[in-house]
């Protein structure tokens, strides 16, 4: 067990030995091969004495890790059926965050087949890959990885188990076609093309400016914890069972700070990537290029890649709609996806609008959790924008007054605020308001939220019956609503928007930010407005586009090559499933 030095003496639940069993033996003639191996392993899965099952450090895979008490003895045990005798490569995925090696004692049916060294890994959620061969016998094996000292074993992921034969001395081909998918102000994505390998691949060694930066089991990663506008090498090289290493692909270079080119963006020609889809109203971008996509009516999350394929991947559980407004909403994707493949989502249930998160793997969401809950919902006015900071540590979350004017200014509820919580839903410290998640208030109904280049939060507001508003979001501001709207009524004291138009002009939605150019997608108005936003904070140089030609805008959203993908919502013709994902190209022309 690792150590935890602020809880030193914390009790933990004990797995008792043989509580926790493989169900079934896995066959490797019937698991087809993958990135991993022949037959991929859980450790939480397996047989375990003197080791708990935990989830608290990211990157492991399957539904947690077993983390080896602080004593000799401990043991995780595997059952393996092999279609053939002779040798196989078993590789233990593997985070050892100390700098003493953790080796383990490795069996086959009791008898020894060495011992395997496991070195610090530099962080316990930063995982690698370790290699031995045994021999196993056709049929049912019983493969133990014992810890040989009092410092136990290192956090257990899974093993992977290939048929070695010979030994392998070829190395896999390089990686082909490496490029950065996307950036933040403190990250940069990358995917390439699959690498070969006689044996087959394992995974992916990735190096930033010469030194390894982490791995990947696919063909994409995130690399975080960079510093805006610094330009970064990289390079990526495949591992096989047998731990040999691929030439370096291609070297790129990336710089964090965002995905679109230099220049003013200028929207162009249009195509469908997707129609028949139900009030797509929520849009979040994976590292490989595809989109996720909420259904607000039907409650469905899929998958949407640029060719326009359409995969589902979840139904959200609990969600409802409201006859109006509600149902599932915005979606955010993770900043650290590569490592912890969390997804949330907003969506309306029947205690009221909350915020949910979710795990995607493959093509499947589960283990939803409720992470901020009770906000007050009604037919209309259910807010649902969800948006990470530029950092990546905190989400902001858009709320609608559900149709009472008065909870815009109660300070005891969430309704009509922009809320601030930590990705796992406790409030954060700094708060302008101990203790509540509340950022700010005097909102009627938020749907479009975005940072702009200075790390400030930019917001669209559906007016009641005179004035839409665009407002740049104070820390703990009153931006007016009920008292004002937008310009007009009390409002004395409260924030000023920086954009107002007719209720007839806009009904604003969805808002993006591409270099500093504001991006507003309306549904009564059917057009989208872009501004510019100058050295004084306005909106200025407004232009218009699409004016009437794809119906009611929802969401418009930059995708990692700095195009738009923009939804339509043609939910006010009593109609459902016409509804269409577009893609709009931008060009970049100099300033």
């Amino acid at each position: 067990m690792e150590p935890d030095p602020a809880t030193p003496s914390t009790p933990r639940r004990r797995l008792a030995v043989g509580a926790v069993t493989v169900a079934a033996a896995l066959s490797l003639l019937a698991i087809p091969g993958t990135a991993h191996g022949l037959a991929d392993l859980q450790s939480e899965s397996a047989t375990i004495s003197g080791g708990v099952v935990d989830s608290n450090h990211a990157g492991y895979t399957g539904s947690g890790f077993v983390n080896y008490d602080n004593a000799t003895g401990g043991y995780v045990e595997y059952a393996v059926t092999a279609a053939q005798a002779g040798p196989h490569a078993l590789v233990f995925r593997y985070a050892n965050g100390t700098t003493i090696d953790r080796p383990l004692a490795v069996t086959v049916d009791g008898a020894t087949a060495g011992t395997v060294s496991f070195p610090g890994t530099g962080a316990w959620s930063t995982w690698r890959d370790v290699t031995t061969t045994v021999t196993l016998k056709a049929g049912a094996n019983r493969i133990r990885a014992t810890a040989t000292t009092e410092n136990g074993g290192p956090n257990a992921d899974r093993i992977s188990v290939n048929p070695s034969g010979p030994a392998d001395t070829e190395a896999p081909t390089p990686p082909r076609n490496l490029r950065s998918t996307g950036k933040s102000a403190t990250s940069v994505s990358l995917a390439w093309d699959a690498s070969t390998d006689n044996v087959g691949v394992t995974g992916y060694v990735v190096h930033r400016d010469g030194a390894q930066a982490g791995t990947a089991d696919g063909t994409s990663t995130t690399v975080s914890g960079l510093t805006a506008g610094t330009a970064y090498r990289f390079t990526v090289r495949a591992r096989d069972a047998a731990g040999n290493l691929s030439p370096s692909s291609n070297e790129i270079t990336a710089t964090p700070g965002g995905s679109a080119p230099p220049g003013v963006p200028n929207p162009g020609a249009v195509t469908t990537l997707r129609s028949g889809t139900d009030v797509p109203w929520g849009v979040a971008f994976l590292p490989d290029g595809s989109a996720l996509v909420t259904e607000r009516e039907a409650f469905n999350v899929y998958r949407l890649t640029p060719s326009g394929r359409r995969t589902n991947v979840g139904k959200v559980p609990g969600a409802q709609n409201t006859n109006g407004e509600g149902g599932v909403l915005g979606i955010e994707v993770s900043p650290t996806f590569a490592t912890d493949g969390y997804v949330f989502v907003y969506h309306t249930a029947s205690g009221g609008n909350q915020v949910v998160r979710a795990k995607l793997s493959g093509d499947g969401l589960s283990g939803w959790t409720t992470i901020l809950g009770g906000i007050p919902k009604n037919r209309y006015h259910n807010g649902g924008r969800l948006r990470f900071s530029p950092d990546g540590r905190y989400l902001f979350v858009s709320t609608g007054d559900a149709q009472n004017s008065s909870n815009a200014q109660n300070m005891n509820n969430n309704a009509g605020k922009i809320l601030r919580i930590n990705p796992d839903g406790s409030i954060p410290s700094d708060n302008p308001f101990p203790g509540k998640a509340i950022w700010s208030y005097g909102h009627r109904n938020v749907q479009g939220l975005d940072f702009d280049s200075k790390g400030r939060l930019w917001a669209s507001e559906f007016g009641n019956s005179s004035q839409d508003e665009v407002n740049l979001i104070q820390r703990g501001g009153n931006h007016g609503w009920p008292a004002c709207e937008g310009t007009s009524g009390s409002c004395g004291g409260t924030v000023a928007p920086k954009r107002t138009w007719s209720t007839s002009s806009a009904s604003p939605s969805g808002l993006t930010i591409i270099n500093d150019h504001v991006f507003v997608a309306t549904t009564v108005g059917q057009r989208i407005y872009r501004m510019r936003i100058n050295d004084s904070s306005n909106l200025v140089e407004q232009q218009v586009y699409f004016q009437g030609s794809y119906g009611r805008l929802r969401t418009v959203e930059v995708d990692h090559d700095g195009d738009i993908w923009l939804t339509t919502s043609t939910d006010k013709d009593g109609t459902t499933g016409n509804d269409r994902v577009l893609h709009v190209d931008i060009a970049y022309p100099q300033p």
